[in-house]
């Protein structure tokens, strides 16, 4: 249930976020900008799937889970790299720094709550 929850506040958090700053300030960052209103989007999917259930959406969230790991390690990674890059930060800057580094743990946290749960379930026979 937490890891909705953190899912749930993200979402809002990455979708308030990058609509603001696209609609009043895109010409000054457009990458940073376009990269957190991705992350928002990957918030939102990932909410979902943890919401609606089932194995299908599990592993449509583990997917998304990894995927977002990569987006974290990479942005980061390059905001670190090439700071002129983002003349304003994304919420995968520097690993998620603004946000206090949960996006880089919410994703780490995901995959291993999502691995565990499938294994718990029972193989059909």
């Amino acid at each position: 249930m937490l890891l909705v929850w953190l899912y749930g506040v993200m979402s809002v958090g990455a979708v308030s976020r990058s609509a603001l700053q696209i609609a009043t300030e895109f010409g000054r960052a457009p990458l940073a900008y376009t990269l957190s209103a991705l992350a928002a989007v990957v918030y939102v999917f990932i909410t979902y799937t943890l919401v609606r259930g089932g194995e299908t959406a599990r592993r449509a969230a583990l997917v998304c889970c990894a995927a977002e790991l990569v987006g974290v390690l990479v942005v980061g990674t390059w905001t670190l790299l090439d700071p002129g890059a983002f003349p304003d930060a994304t919420v995968w800057s520097k690993y998620g720094f603004g946000y206090v580094f949960i996006p880089v743990l919410l994703p780490v946290t995901g995959i291993m709550w999502l691995r565990k749960a499938g294994a718990r379930r029972p193989s059909p026979a």
